[in-house]
């Protein structure tokens, strides 16, 4: 098949530190390609993902009136050149909307909850045309406007992290995540304390002023004191040797979580999740399983203490299972052809 992806201008594939998007376009296009699929991509000039044919955005943003413009027109001269059997849009749907009314099946694939309005436009507008979203969570609220929705998650490049059967006894609990209120930063660090648990913070600062007041006052002033230590942003290499020799990530997520990757990370390494049973949290971590959703710090403290029931075999196997790079690119494939056969059907 040929197929055409789409991401947000401004953004690189692959990315040159951290991404998220980004690295799952990547590995889709790394495996469609194995597969046998001529794939072609419209991302941002510079971008270094091995594709067939690349087509870069004319506007360097995703926003504003005359960017939409160019960079829309930009995406039906790519169908035009390339003429794809699938596209496969991980950008701004709105960028799609010259060819909504093409034959040409479109898949629109989602990271967070869409605006009701664009998702009812889309569905009555748009021909051969499907959601995606990275979790039943962000499906269900999509429904809401209409059109077809499939959940198909994010994935893992199970590659880049390594399986431990087991960690010291005096192994650290690990925050890793941006660190903001939203994360739960602070009652990861409540948790350790409650616990008598070390705690390892990775993860980059949000600029926002909210982020930085929440910072100072409620960071700042436990780092260094009771096994509290910030590690600061992390590459791969470090990722995977910080959670493999983790007891568990503590990630007491306080608003409702798309999807998060590293959830599913922590998992690939053998490594228990403790969070909360918010947005996606269900769908990638089994209660009593891979780990415990909780709802308060108390709960969590409880949870640190039956850390030794969780089988870390049983986390690696169900990354393995759910989110390795070859089961999604697996579903996506599915999707593909079913959406070509049905244009077949209809023509």
């Amino acid at each position: 098949m040929r197929i055409l992806l789409t991401v947000n201008p401004g953004i690189l594939v692959p990315p040159a530190l951290y991404g998220g998007i980004e690295r799952i376009v990547e590995g889709l296009v790394i495996n469609l390609q194995r597969r046998g699929h001529r794939v072609a991509l419209v991302a941002t000039n510079g971008s270094t993902c091995p594709v067939d044919r690349f087509f870069p955005w004319p506007g360097k943003t995703p926003l504003g009136r005359f960017d939409s413009i160019i960079n829309s027109l930009a995406v039906m001269r790519a169908c035009l050149r390339f003429r794809p059997d699938i596209v496969h849009c991980f950008s701004r749907a709105a960028l799609l909307a010259p060819i909504l009314k093409l034959r040409t099946p479109k898949i629109i694939s989602l990271q967070l909850p869409p605006q009701q309005k664009t998702g009812r436009l889309i569905a009555r507008w748009g021909r051969n045309t499907v959601f995606t979203g990275c979790s039943e969570h962000i499906c269900a609220s999509g429904r809401k406007g209409g059109g077809e929705w499939v959940a198909i998650h994010n994935f893992v490049d199970l590659e880049k992290f390594s399986f431990q059967k087991a960690v010291a006894p005096d192994a650290p609990l690990v925050f890793l995540s941006r660190i903001e209120a939203q994360k739960g930063a602070h009652l990861a660090i409540e948790t350790a304390k409650c616990s008598g648990r070390r705690l390892l913070i990775a993860g980059n600062h949000s600029p926002t002023p909210e982020a930085k007041v929440f910072w100072h006052e409620k960071m700042f002033p436990e780092i260094g004191r009771n096994g509290i230590e910030y590690v600061g942003p992390v590459n791969d290499a470090q990722k995977n040797d910080l959670l493999g020799k983790a007891a568990a990530m503590v990630v007491p997520v306080q608003w409702d979580e798309p999807f998060g990757i590293v959830f599913a990370e922590a998992l690939a390494c053998g490594t228990p999740v403790i969070s909360c049973p918010r947005g996606a949290l269900p769908e990638i971590v089994r209660d009593g399983v891979d780990g415990f959703l909780v709802n308060s710090v108390g709960e969590a403290c409880a949870a640190v203490e039956k850390l030794s029931t969780i089988n870390r075999t049983d986390c690696r196997r169900h990354a393995e299972e759910c989110f390795s790079s070859q089961v999604i690119t697996n579903r996506y494939e599915r999707l593909y052809r079913l959406m070509a056969q049905e244009k077949m059907k209809n023509a």
